[in-house]
Formats: structure tokens, sequence, C-alpha cells
């Protein structure tokens, strides 16, 4: 069964993301910066309100991510007071300067969220090896790393995503994310064969999934 993830930028779009049947919601904040974590009280509304699994971004700023140590503890605080929130799991990545993964401070990331799963997110389209990343993300305990195969978007990052998927060989699940829409899903899916897939759904230039679209997001995935 394939499964889909919508990212979601306020309540209004977790509310219709899983309405219309989505089976999980990444919420962050600050869309025009891909996403920041998201206040206390949004995340508070959000648990409230869905029953389907809910995974929060931890991103203290947009920009790069290769963070300073201050940004680096405010992210470990972060993830304290979340966990307590009956959150799902995680959704972060730190790089160095280099663009290879920080594996020292993603393992302290990842353990300090024990039990909750983390997905490594699209930093690693920043990376300068993708096959060593995927190793290193591997080691550090993630679940999934959600990506557009290193290129601005899914359907350029296509053969990428493909090979990740093979050399992943199921040890880590590989979520094809960026640009993805009812239009190229069917395509990108026979090529990629990935279990999870990530959107926004928005398809009107404003921040809020159009519920439409994930219905047809889901019916392509599920023909």
């Amino acid at each position: 069964m394939k499964k889909l993830e919508i990212a979601c930028f306020n309540l209004d779009s977790a509310l219709i993301a899983q309405k219309a049947a989505a089976d999980r919601v990444e919420l962050c904040a600050d869309m025009s910066v891909g996403g920041t974590t998201p206040i206390i009280e949004t995340i508070q509304q959000a648990r409230k309100n869905l029953s389907i699994d809910l995974y929060v971004m931890i991103r203290p700023r947009g920009g790069n991510f290769v963070f300073s140590e201050a940004e680096f503890e405010q992210m470990k605080s972060e993830i304290e007071i979340i966990k307590k929130l009956g959150v799902n799991g995680f959704v972060f990545g730190v790089l160095k300067d280099d663009k290879t993964i920080n594996i020292e401070q993603n393992k302290a990331l990842v353990d300090l969220a024990k039990p909750f799963p983390c997905t490594f997110h699209r930093a690693f389209d920043a990376v300068s090896n993708y096959e060593k990343a995927l190793e290193d993300v591997i080691s550090c305990g993630f679940s999934t790393i959600l990506t557009s195969g290193t290129f601005p978007n899914v359907m350029e990052g296509k053969e990428v995503l493909r090979q990740l998927v093979i050399q992943a060989n199921n040890r880590i699940k590989i979520m094809p994310g960026g640009g993805l829409r009812s239009t190229n899903i069917s395509e990108l899916n026979e090529m990629v064969n990935a279990n999870w897939y990530h959107s926004s759904a928005i398809t009107d230039g404003s921040e809020t999934a159009n519920p439409e679209e994930i219905i047809q997001l889901k019916k392509k995935l599920q023909s």
C-alpha cells in the first residue's frame, strides 16, 4: 500500500489533509523558506484535531543546513518539548560546511527523539555525494529520507531517486518530495517505486493544501 504525506504550513492544511485521506501530516511553519519549526500552539491544535500521524519539522531558520552551537541547542530543546505533545515523529537534517552529513549532530538529535522515528529532510538535496550521504543517514538512525533526488524537483531527480531506492534496499524509506503533484505522481511512482510520497498539494500559490489535489494524489498512487 503506497502512502502519502502532506507538508502542512498551517492548521487548515493539516485538517484538509486528514479529511482528504492523507496518511500523515508533516507540520512546519514559514513556507517561504521551505519550512521551519512550528509554534507550540499550532502543534497542540493539530494534535487535538488529527487522528492521523503527525510529524513535526525541527529547523530553527531558513537558509543552509549548517547550524551554530546555539541553533543546535535550540533544536535539542525543541525536540524535548515537542516530544511531550503526543506527536508521532520528527523531521530535520544537519549538514557540515563541506556538504556532507553531520553524523555527530544528527545522531544526537535522533537519539533525543527516541522512541519516535525521524525523517532526514531535503537538506539531503544539498549533499555533494548522495551515495555516501545515504549510508551516513542510515548510520544516524533515521527511518526515512525526504528528497527530490538532489535536483530542484522530483521529475528532474527521478533517476537519482530510483538509484536511492535500490541502494537503500529497505534499510531506510526513500520518500520522494519536491514538486510532486497529481499530474506527475503516476509516472514517478512507476519509475521510482517508493512506498511513501510527499507533497504540499498546494496548487494556487497560497499556503494551504487543495483537498481535490490530495484526493487525486492518493487515487493515482493506489491505481
